[in-house]
């Protein structure tokens, strides 16, 4: 075997009494998985209070990784809810409101998504 592979340490969290794999940062393995009571629980061990606006937020982000099959950088997801969901809306200082440690990051952790590409 190779020296230096990193080992992708899995995790499960349970959710209702079924359990979900997670990986090393909580990110859900298998997307299929995914339903609101996931995310609920997600969104708990970020320390975020659903509301209708990060639902709204949530179910974009995965209707948008349904379509392209990538999760959306910040920038192009936050031009892309403003088109759908309004000007008001389509700013970051709006996602950060709602998703303090970084909309895209936070809130794809929260949809089931896997970690936005170029997140640190």
């Amino acid at each position: 075997t190779p020296l230096f592979t990193k080992e992708k340490h899995m995790a499960t969290i349970e959710v209702s009494g079924k359990n979900y794999e997670t990986d090393e940062e909580g990110y859900l393995v298998n997307l299929a998985e995914w339903n609101e009571d996931v995310g609920t629980y997600l969104a708990q061990t970020e320390s975020v209070e659903m509301t209708e606006q990060h639902w709204e937020v949530v179910n974009f982000l995965r209707d948008y990784y349904n379509e392209f099959q990538i999760a959306p950088a910040v920038r192009v997801l936050t031009k892309a809810i403003g088109k759908k969901l309004g000007a008001d809306k389509g700013t970051s200082q709006y996602l950060y409101d709602l998703f303090p440690y970084g909309p895209a990051k936070q809130a794809c952790k929260i949809a089931g998504l896997p970690k936005p590409t170029g997140c640190v």
